[in-house]
């Protein structure tokens, strides 16, 4: 099993490209299954979730060829004509839940696992359910799996999201574009996915307003076409190295950032004291001057402060002047990171949903094991900054949201490196 080595103690300098955003592709994907036609996603990022949901929509029938050394896929559902998504597959990854949609559109038949991905919470499917069924979807669950119907087709309906769940949004959006009739999603995710999915989606023939606002409106059509979208730079990657230099010090120009994608993240950033400044080709970071101040963050939905980028921000925060305070309110289960970080000298108090960090002068490297997929990166992040050498463990789970995370942080002058055991 391979594990990241990092030796603390170097500014970083130079720059970091930003790949396709991992959310945004693996919502685009699953579109394929909605039309015979190709559709073709370039910027795509090089992850082992696009692997897993390659080889989920492969399963179902579907043609999918990884061109460009792995930056665009071609995918075509021509010849998709199975609609149960197994639980080998879907057990690896949540975002697998992203087929319901679709296969029900298309087939009026759906039979999905119910998923897997990482341990920080239940993150039920009840929401995606209570949509499918708005919709005239017929839902069971038995022996694991969701067993959906709709032989007479889906309907549009109003459909009132009970938490602004951004997968049962892209469900939802999915499956109402084939859907007969009008469908008007309220409570819908904000997300710039979202907006993203749309865009493909309209591209493709569908007919839908409101993309990125709280209600989504979707005319069903007939059928939908072929396509060639972009996926839209990843924000939760360009967060994490944001966070880079402003842990381990320097100046880094993050290539292809848009601040428009992450403007509560970037207010905490300059309330604790780090740069953040637009550039021709991206966004350049560095501190603004001396130590991090201390700042309070409360996660929450899109377009509030990311809980994908809560336990990177944990990592800043432990070398901070005062004390932090961060609540958690997505998922329950998401300070997992913090115990890893106490091994490195932080000073941190977990209390249900909230966590106080309180400064220290400094971390120092120690051994310490990633929990889950931003747990992974923030012990990285916090190696960076930290006296001697962090050896991160069981960093399987950094490969499914960061492509060569340790080449991009070399190239800038960290001392980083992959070890396989």
């Amino acid at each position: 099993m391979d594990k990241i080595v990092v030796q603390g103690g170097s500014p970083l300098s130079g720059s970091i490209p930003i790949a396709g955003a991992k959310n945004a592709c693996l919502a685009l994907m699953p579109a394929t299954l909605l039309s015979e036609e190709p559709l073709t996603l370039t910027n795509a990022p090089r992850l082992s979730d696009i692997r897993t949901m390659t080889t989920l929509l492969q399963s179902l029938g579907a043609e999918v060829s990884l061109m460009q050394d792995g930056k665009v896929l071609a995918l075509s559902s021509h010849g998709a004509d199975n609609p149960v998504a197994d639980y080998e597959i879907v057990r690896k990854m949540r975002a697998s839940n992203l087929v319901l949609g679709p296969l029900l559109a298309r087939h009026g038949e759906a039979v999905v696992s119910l998923p897997g991905g990482c341990a920080i919470g239940a993150r039920p499917m009840d929401i995606h359910v209570a949509a499918m069924e708005a919709l005239g979807a017929k839902v069971d669950l038995r022996d694991g799996y969701l067993h959906a119907s709709a032989p007479g087709g889906l309907k549009g309906a109003v459909v009132e999201l009970r938490f602004a769940s951004v997968g049962a949004t892209e469900n939802t959006v999915m499956a109402a574009t084939l859907a007969k009739g009008t469908t008007v999603l309220k409570n819908a995710a904000r997300e710039p996915e979202i907006v993203d999915l749309v865009r493909c989606l309209r591209a493709m023939g569908a007919q839908i307003e409101g993309e990125g606002t709280a209600t989504i409106t979707i005319q069903g059509v007939d059928r939908l076409h072929g396509a060639t979208h972009k996926v839209v730079a990843d924000r939760i990657e360009l967060g994490t190295y944001m966070l880079a230099p402003a842990i381990a010090g320097g100046e880094v120009e993050l290539l292809g950032g848009d601040l428009d994608l992450l403007g509560a993240f970037c207010e905490k950033l300059d309330e604790a004291g780090i740069s953040v400044t637009p550039t021709a080709h991206g966004i350049k970071v560095a501190r603004k001057n001396g130590r991090v101040s201390a700042v309070d963050v409360v996660t929450e939905i899109f377009p509030g402060f990311p809980t994908d980028l809560q336990a990177q921000m944990m990592a800043l925060l432990c070398t901070a002047d005062g004390v932090s305070v961060l609540e958690e309110k997505i998922f329950e289960n998401r300070f997992m990171h913090a115990p890893e970080l106490t091994r490195m000298g932080a000073n941190i108090e977990v209390h249900g949903g909230t966590a106080t960090v309180t400064g220290v002068p400094f971390l120092k490297g120690a051994p310490v094991m990633a929990t889950d997929l931003r747990a992974s990166v923030s012990l990285i992040l916090a190696g960076l900054a930290a006296e001697g050498e962090t050896v991160v463990n069981r960093v399987y789970h950094l490969d499914r949201g960061y492509e060569r995370v340790e080449d991009k942080l070399r190239a800038c002058g960290a001392k980083i490196e992959r070890v396989s055991e």
